[in-house]
């Protein structure tokens, strides 16, 4: 399947399907266990097949069916490796590629969105994408500048929404979010309605290309000077097509994830890092799409460590004091000094801790350890196994740390942040990174370097 589908029915139906087809292939496992096959070896089957199913079905739906896969693949590092292991190559596929639309509906989308006279400004245009993800596909262009008396034309990249995008992703994500419960097996300790939940919040802002236009044109701006951080800037918007400048760049983080050495990890993540913290000191908004996707390996003048480019704005946190908030890195530094009086006075404050509501401030500095343990010394290195340790320690009903949880709130005015930070966190977690993480905060986390 090539083209966006657009009947709601059809949709709802393939999605409706996945976790029926998760219970029948459980089934036949069953079968086979009792006919004498091991365990281990239909449990491998079942999840193998199974994730052929859900990621082919999430990819080819695209909407908000890929963009919920695409949000699984950043934490798939949190998951026991057992259930991982069989879904890491659909997962990463996932990240990096989708099927294409047809050419035909590429130039009525062109002839929609930029005008009749496109052609005359676009004066060649790649019939195949270069890319394709969730709500649209990428080609590379020339460009030509009618209000500029040149004869040179300049590369540009042109993300062209699919027809009927914005129906099919929010029809897609309440889809999603009614049959999770019959998803939720094949990823097991993740909890599917809040991530659906936000993908809705965020749906929107995604879908209104000229948004998008604004965030790129101020990252693009404010990076201009930088020597390792690349983002095109942004050369003609419409409705549904954005026009940027093209970037060179062979492959993305997905690929470092998969084939990368142990220098390209460390390199390119430290610069992921630096990206992270740099954007909302330098722009007053934060990237809030940390998959691999969205990152895009530059390599140097001699073919080594080079840039990293930053793609897709469609996501972006326009954060109220224009920086990340103060008391999030205070709270960190505090956390840091085992301070735990004014840890739980901190978090009070912020509304992270209702009132009337008590805590064990012991529990509480053992709960915040992801966001703590990284800055707590010169490099820290990512791994799957820390993630993965982590995130069983706060997801197991039988721990302390799991009740703990119940007890706090996330305040509106840092969900996205928090999810950024847990989607970061996992893309490290994925590349194996060791990155000077306390470094990076006391140079660009309000309220985290010390006095």
């Amino acid at each position: 399947m090539t083209d966006l589908p657009r009947k709601a029915a059809a949709r709802t139906a393939r999605l409706a399907a996945l976790p029926l087809g998760y219970a029948g292939r459980q089934a036949v496992g069953l079968g086979k266990r009792l006919g004498g096959k091991p365990a281990d070896a239909v449990l491998t089957e079942v999840q193998q097949r199974t994730a052929e199913q859900l990621f082919r079905t999430l990819g080819e739906l695209k909407g908000g069916a890929m963009k919920f896969g695409q949000a699984l693949s950043v934490l798939e590092s949190a998951l026991p490796e057992e259930v991982t292991a069989p879904y890491r190559e659909h997962l990463t596929a996932l990240q990096d590629s989708a099927p294409p639309m047809p050419t035909a509906t590429v130039r009525e989308q062109l002839t929609t969105h930029l005008g009749d006279d496109w052609s005359e400004r676009l004066v060649w245009l790649d019939g195949a994408p270069t890319a394709a993800a969730s709500i649209g596909q990428v080609h590379r262009a020339r460009w030509r500048d009618l209000a500029v008396d040149s004869e040179e034309d300049r590369d540009v990249a042109v993300k062209v929404q699919y027809p009927g995008a914005g129906e099919a992703l929010m029809s897609d994500l309440r889809q999603i979010a009614r049959v999770a419960r019959g998803v939720a097996p094949a990823f097991p300790g993740i909890d599917i309605k809040p991530l659906v939940a936000e993908l809705q919040d965020r749906a929107a802002d995604e879908l209104d290309y000229h948004l998008e236009a604004e965030a790129q044109a101020a990252y693009a701006e404010a990076f201009a000077d930088h020597p390792d951080i690349v983002v095109p800037a942004v050369v003609a918007v419409g409705t549904e097509v954005l026009v940027t400048e093209w970037m060179d760049s062979a492959y993305s983080l997905a690929h470092v994830i998969r084939d990368g050495t142990q220098e390209e990890r460390d390199h390119y993540g430290e610069l992921f890092v630096r990206f992270l913290f740099e954007g909302p000191r330098r722009t007053g908004m934060l990237h809030a799409d940390p998959h691999p996707g969205n990152f895009r390996v530059i390599p140097g003048p001699d073919g080594g460590l080079g840039q990293l480019g930053v793609l897709d704005f469609g996501a972006v946190a326009r954060l109220p004091q224009g920086q990340l908030p103060e008391a999030m890195g205070r709270l960190i530094r505090i956390a840091l000094d085992s301070d735990e009086e004014s840890l739980v006075a901190g978090l009070r404050a912020e509304g992270f801790i209702k009132d009337r509501i008590e805590v064990d401030p012991a529990l509480l500095l053992a709960y915040l350890a992801p966001f703590v343990e990284p800055a707590d010394q010169e490099r820290f290195t990512f791994t799957r196994e820390w993630m993965r340790e982590q995130f069983e320690r706060v997801n197991d009903p039988r721990s302390e740390t799991f009740t703990l949880a119940t007890k706090l709130n996330l305040p509106s005015s840092y969900l996205l942040i928090h999810r950024t930070w847990l989607g970061a966190v996992g893309l490290l977690s994925q590349l194996g990174a060791s990155v000077p993480f306390r470094e990076i905060l006391e140079e660009s986390l309000p309220g985290f370097a010390e006095d």
